[in-house]
């Protein structure tokens, strides 16, 4: 009798699992302009966090930021956070970046020990040039996906997904990007846009205007945005980086951190903020009605709720605002 009513247990347990669909590991491909703002590294931390955690299963990372030192410096973090087998993709005639921010991944692949050697290891003999283009990386990636099972978080410029759109079949698929997309992702996460009047043009939108237009008018899913708005109200703070990993040694996304801005700084969470929505869905957010979100050659992002559709953006309240925080900086730090 007790083996009986053990069985129904878990079986019930095995169907409300499913129902909520918070037990198998979310497959995520993770696009970013890492390099730019320390808050995609901040990202790429929680990125490793989650699959450490069980809670994702890391399909591809690729990289919308022109340039091989972002790439050299994923490859630290994937080696130094013990996922040196996670693809990686590059953009080739990218947006025109390089100059609007301190490039700390430059900083941190620059950095040696006492006897000249690198800080941090990389993969042996990789040539980052030879990577493949994103795009192309994610397409591979798809084709042999599920169905409706992947979910993209892409926290950079939106060109990689734009050019996955137009695709054609090849190889690894008979089906076009935008059918691969319609067939095997089930949702793409955003950060990008803005929707309180705050800006005329989020920054990740304004570097590729015509890329952001296609992607959010042809993606054949459902679109969250998190907007500009967001991440403002969501800052790691310096503290933490000063006081939290003193006896850990050397870390790439620490040292990133310092090379970034003089500190101490606290600095907005755009990203890591997209990326806990992709995992953990709407617990630390509020979220807008459904609409239809267009972007104007100016760059300017609104929702139209008037006619259906699949679009849609997360919000923070104040006190939402200080639980993600905390929440961060707890990942982050291990606590």
């Amino acid at each position: 009798m007790k083996r009986f009513f053990l069985l129904i247990f878990c079986a019930a347990a095995l169907l409300g699992c499913r129902a909520k669909n918070d037990c198998a590991p979310v497959s995520l491909i993770f696009d970013t302009d890492l390099g730019n703002d320390i808050d995609d590294a901040i990202a790429m931390d929680l990125l490793y966090k989650y699959a450490d955690a069980g809670k994702i299963r890391i399909l591809a990372e690729g990289i919308s930021k022109d340039g091989l030192a972002p790439a050299e410096y994923m490859d630290i973090l994937n080696n130094w956070y013990g996922y040196p087998e996670i693809p990686m993709g590059i953009v080739v005639g990218g947006a025109d970046c390089e100059t609007d921010a301190v490039n700390y991944a430059k900083a941190v692949n620059a950095m040696a020990d006492p006897y000249g050697n690198p800080l941090f290891g990389r993969t042996p003999g990789m040539d980052y040039s030879s990577l493949p283009q994103s795009h192309m990386l994610y397409r591979k990636i798809l084709a042999g996906c599920d169905d409706a099972s992947v979910t993209f978080v892409t926290v950079g410029f939106s060109t990689n997904l734009a050019r996955l759109l137009d695709t054609p079949a090849d190889v690894f698929s008979h089906l076009s990007g935008r059918e691969l997309v319609a067939r095997k992702v089930r949702l793409l996460v955003m950060m990008a846009g803005s929707f309180d009047g705050s800006l005329s043009s989020e920054y990740n939108v304004l570097k590729d205007i015509p890329s952001a237009q296609k992607v959010v008018s042809e993606w054949p899913g459902e679109i969250v945005f998190a907007p500009f708005e967001l991440g403002i109200q969501v800052c790691y703070p310096a503290s933490s980086i000063e006081n939290d990993f003193s006896g850990c040694g050397e870390h790439p996304v620490v040292e990133a951190y310092k090379a970034y801005l003089p500190m101490p700084y606290d600095r907005p969470c755009w990203d890591p903020a997209a990326l806990v929505y992709a995992v953990e869905g709407d617990a630390w957010f509020g979220v807008s009605p459904y609409g239809r979100i267009s972007i104007s050659d100016s760059g300017e992002t609104v929702l139209d709720t008037s006619d259906g559709g699949n679009h849609r953006y997360i919000t923070v309240d104040n006190e939402q605002a200080g639980a993600l925080t905390s929440h961060i900086v707890s990942m982050m730090t291990g606590r």
